[in-house]
């Protein structure tokens, strides 16, 4: 059963998205829907994020993107964020990565132990090695890495710009906040994990599920990767 396969992380709108796929047929999401509530079977619910502790800037940047989240091209616009995710007796990992607004993909990630300037830095040297010789917009928000003079040395020696959400607003960076929220939804949230190396297998096979399986309404019901492909 597709809602066992996925863990329960589709609702009525998306398991309708891949059954018009698999069969080929016009499926009415509404019988969908009514049928899942017969069975008594839903979506995972999201759960509320925390609020992130302030830092110092070292420096800061104007918010360019101003809350506009679509791109014509890929590797026009990125966004990046880092988040955090625990393990094991509360330990904790953190999840650095960078979405083209384009299509929504996450173009690079990193998962490791700390929290630093390193772990960004990485997440931005492997998308410019995915997507070599862009030089797109990112935006972030003002976490102590992206306002670090070391972090825009790296923009510039590559051509990027830099653009940063507001102080306190959240929703500049709503689609990267969104993809956190929909991965722990869908992912982390739905297991234990004792170890870091199981944390990372599911972070692995879920980007790739997101990247490549993951069918979005915004998208034409195709996936990221899909959706990227066909514009191209």
């Amino acid at each position: 059963m597709l809602y066992e396969k996925v863990e329960g992380i589709y609702g009525y709108r998306r398991l309708t998205d891949n059954l018009r796929r698999q069969t080929g047929q016009s499926i009415n999401h509404k019988r969908v829907y009514r049928l899942m509530k017969l069975a008594g079977i839903k979506a995972v619910i999201r759960r509320k994020k925390k609020k992130y502790v302030k830092s110092t800037p070292e420096q800061i940047a104007e918010n360019l993107l101003n809350r506009k989240f679509t791109a014509k091209e890929s590797n026009e616009k990125w966004l990046t964020d880092v988040t955090e995710l625990k393990y094991g007796n509360g330990q904790k990992a953190y999840l650095s990565a960078i979405m083209d607004l384009h299509d929504k993909s996450i173009v690079s990630y990193v998962l490791d132990h700390s929290n630093n300037n390193n772990l960004v830095f990485r997440t931005l040297d492997l998308a410019l090695q995915v997507a070599p010789d862009s030089t797109p917009l990112i935006h972030s928000d003002r976490g102590f890495q992206y306002t670090s003079w070391g972090f825009k040395r790296r923009l510039e020696a590559n051509g990027l710009t830099q653009s940063m959400s507001r102080v306190g607003k959240c929703i500049d960076n709503g689609p990267m906040e969104g993809f956190w929220g929909i991965l722990k939804c869908e992912k982390y949230y739905l297991h234990k994990y004792q170890t870091f190396e199981a944390l990372k297998k599911d972070i692995d096979d879920y980007i790739y599920f997101y990247n490549n399986e993951r069918l979005q309404k915004k998208l034409n019901s195709l996936s990221p990767i899909e959706f990227r492909t066909k514009a191209a």
